[in-house]
């Protein structure tokens, strides 16, 4: 029976600050995305064979963008816009 590769991966909810641009209002301001963080666990999950041993090792520790679209900071616009300017997957080394 195959592990799910879920199970390599322990997941957590981060924010992180990003300087963006309203195409609308032209003001640049910081704002806190939210990151879906998966980190890799230490070792194999019980019941692996080779291949889940292959792919395990292969994995690794990254995050996702969850936040496609903010609304701008600024009081006289305060209109939605989609985030662009940023990766959207972010490979972590550790």
């Amino acid at each position: 029976m195959a592990v799910d590769e879920r199970s390599f991966f322990r997941e957590s909810q981060v924010t992180k600050p990003a300087t963006l641009n309203c195409p609308y209002c032209r003001t640049s301001d910081t704002y806190e995305l939210r990151w879906l963080l998966r980190r890799k666990v230490d070792r194999l999950p019980r019941g692996g064979d080779e291949r889940d041993r292959a792919k395990f090792a292969k994995a690794a520790s990254y995050m996702v963008l969850l936040d496609d679209k903010t609304s701008c900071k600024n009081a006289r616009c305060r209109r939605p816009f989609e985030v662009s300017g940023i990766k959207t997957t972010a490979f972590l080394t550790d």
